[in-house]
């Protein structure tokens, strides 16, 4: 009777556990798959957004492009809010969107897809809320500053808007490794310094006449041409050469898309350098689809090469 009673109670505590564990492994599965569908979304938005930087992740490590992916998408929204959103109160959707990007960094969801992929970026690999900061304080002074006339306004502007979004892409290469984060950071914000800076005078078009903006220094009360071209050209320059140090000691699960990125801003730093002042003011420059696809060539026997 007493073997029966055993028996029975054994029984029913093991099918008491395969319950919970069933019961867990539902509710892990689920998660998982709400996970997987918000860094589809981020990574549709990418693809959508630009397809020049979606082709280049490819090129990452599979476990690291879905983080790529998420940062981009987090920081495309947050620039859509400021600079296309026009008809809306763009006050209150950037403080909305801060305010559950903070909620969601907090209790580890959101129903935002776009939010929840960027929190599990933000989590997993433990990316200071500084950096995001940073970079919403800078989203917010476009929505009212339009005229940066100190060497000081435009360092701070281009430490939130690109600098810090190079440290988050940096964290998530380096994983675990504090090390390699703290010998390769400045030559990340050079990076991301070089690359904002290429992206003004792409757009200074735009910039100018559409949303009354002057990012450079050189240009307040001043005409845009070829000596002010120079100065600036010269200035980007700089900071790409001490990048490129940088790159070459990236880990392999990010030197090679990086270095693709690299390649392409210098061309179109080039093609920039060898247009007239006047032509730059008054349409966009571009790198044409069989250029990209000679650099992703290019970059890709450097890397098999070992040249990088």
């Amino acid at each position: 009777m007493r073997d029966t009673r055993r028996s029975i109670m054994k029984r029913f505590f093991n099918e008491s556990v395969e319950l919970l564990r069933t019961r867990n492994f539902i509710h892990e599965s689920s998660r998982e798959k709400f996970n997987q569908v918000c860094f589809k979304i981020s990574e549709l938005v990418t693809r959508k957004y630009s397809t020049s930087f979606y082709t280049a992740s490819l090129l990452y490590n599979k476990k690291v492009r879905k983080h790529i992916f998420s940062i981009y998408g987090f920081v495309r929204f947050a620039d859509e809010i400021v600079d296309s959103f026009h008809s809306y109160d763009k006050e209150k959707l950037l403080s909305d969107f801060e305010r559950d990007c903070i909620e969601a960094i907090q209790i580890g969801i959101s129903l935002n897809p776009i939010l929840h992929s960027f929190q599990e970026t933000m989590r997993k690999f433990n990316i200071p809320y500084d950096y995001v900061d940073a970079f919403l304080n800078s989203m917010r002074l476009d929505l009212n500053k339009t005229t940066y006339s100190s060497k000081a306004e435009i360092k701070d502007y281009i430490y939130g808007s690109a600098e810090v979004v190079g440290l988050i892409c940096l964290k998530v290469f380096c994983g675990k490794n504090e090390k390699l984060f703290n010998e390769l950071k400045d030559y990340a914000i050079k990076l991301g310094s070089a690359f904002q800076k290429v992206n003004f005078l792409r757009d200074i078009k735009n910039d100018t006449k559409n949303l009354g903006r002057i990012y450079f220094p050189e240009l307040v009360n001043k005409k845009f041409d070829e000596e002010t071209k120079r100065i600036i050209i010269e200035d980007i320059e700089n900071d790409f050469a001490e990048a490129l140090k940088g790159i070459k000691r990236l880990p392999y699960n990010s030197k090679l898309a990086v270095y693709i990125a690299y390649l392409y801003y210098m061309d179109l730093l080039k093609k920039i350098q060898k247009s007239p002042a006047e032509e730059i003011l008054s349409r966009r420059i571009r790198v044409n689809d069989f250029k990209k696809l000679i650099l992703i060539l290019r970059a890709i026997i450097d890397y098999k090469l070992k040249r990088i």
